[in-house]
């Protein structure tokens, strides 16, 4: 009889249900076989680069906030700039328009004295007052008011022991307001006492 190494024949492992699978035995040489990859790096991996995304998306999200609110603060500041600009023209065009209105005022106060009709100057007048409420222009009531250098130019002094200090005893000039700027302060007389 032969020894079994001399046999042709190839050796068989049986696996059953109960038993455990032998591991296959391999060549330690061999460069075919890769080295087995542990069951925890591929979820390692996943994980490192799902907290790289999500700092990615934390930065970009920052970065959006930080140029959004640049945005409304420089859409704020033009829609600012431009408002400014234009009631600067419009105060502009006002105060030529108050000359010209103050030469009516006087022009009718010289006719009625005068004893002239001035039906037409007072409808002028009106048709301009109407123009400067629509375009919320309202004049500034001074008389017997404190002085308020911010509403007021004082151009003369009076002296009277009866009425309070800075008080305004005369209008020389009406004054104006446009959307609460003064475009024209009240020219007016002051009392100081004596």
């Amino acid at each position: 009889m032969s020894s079994q190494n001399d046999s042709d024949e190839v050796p068989v492992n049986i696996i059953t249900k109960d038993a455990p699978a032998e591991p296959v035995p391999c060549d330690a040489d061999s460069d075919d076989m890769e080295e087995p990859v542990s069951q925890t790096e591929p979820k390692d991996d996943v994980s490192e680069q799902l907290v790289a995304a999500n700092k990615r998306a934390l930065d970009y999200e920052e970065k959006l906030k930080h140029a959004m609110a640049d945005f409304q603060n420089l859409e704020r500041k033009t829609r600012s700039d431009i408002e400014n600009g234009v009631n600067a023209k419009v105060d502009g065009f006002m105060l030529d328009f108050l000359s010209i209105y103050d030469d009516f005022v006087l022009a009718r106060q010289a006719f009625y004295e005068g004893k002239v009709n001035t039906d037409g100057l007072d409808s002028i007048l009106r048709n301009m007052d109407s123009l400067f409420k629509k375009h919320h222009i309202s004049q500034i009531d001074a008389l017997g008011k404190p002085f308020d250098p911010n509403f007021h130019e004082a151009i003369s002094i009076v002296s009277d022991p009866e009425i309070e200090e800075n008080i305004i005893t005369k209008e020389i000039r009406k004054g104006y307001i446009s959307h609460e700027r003064v475009i024209r302060p009240t020219l007016v007389e002051i009392s100081k006492k004596g």
